[in-house]
């Protein structure tokens, strides 16, 4: 019989500019924050799926919580601690035929720091940081693309405003 279970995470990571800075002088007026930035990983070649742009993706270890597979996958594909960690409250599901395995996969979103620089594992050739419009583009999993407009409806502003007490992890 089919199995289903939490198998793997995905990891969207996004980055702002500077905080809103308040004027010298006269009545206080914030600076607009630059808008996210998204991290992009391309697979290398001789691995899977090759060429393909993904987020932060991996498998939950026996024994690992999601959480803790997604801090782990984050610091194990690109180097970075995560300012902020946030539930994305969406669960994808991937049919592992092989296996005959449904996997379970939660999503989460890290909020890195603005100077964030990446250090990519041997699974990737290349991170870049780039606009949300430019990332859709290039994630090549259409689950990427759905929990991606989730994150940028959620967090797009920098945290998750009215729901920060529910889905805010760290």
């Amino acid at each position: 019989m089919t199995d289903a279970r939490v198998e793997i995470v995905d990891v969207y990571v996004l980055r702002f500019g500077p905080e809103p800075e308040k004027a010298m002088a006269g009545p206080v007026r914030p600076k607009a924050a630059a808008g996210p930035e998204v991290l992009v990983l391309r697979r290398a070649p001789g691995l899977r799926s090759p060429g393909t742009w993904e987020s932060v993706h991996g498998h939950v270890m026996a024994g690992e919580t999601p959480v803790a597979a997604a801090l782990r996958e984050l610091r194990e594909e690109t180097g970075l601690e995560p300012a902020r960690l946030y539930n994305l409250s969406r669960v994808e599901t991937f049919y592992l035929h092989a296996r005959d395995l449904v996997a379970l996969i939660p999503a989460f979103c890290a909020v890195v720091p603005a100077g964030a620089a990446v250090r990519t594992s041997e699974e990737h050739d290349r991170a870049e940081w780039v606009n949300p419009d430019e990332a859709e583009r290039r994630f090549f999993w259409p689950r990427e693309k759905r929990a991606l407009a989730d994150a940028l409806q959620l967090f797009g502003g920098g945290d998750a405003g009215g729901a920060e007490d529910v889905l805010r992890i760290l």
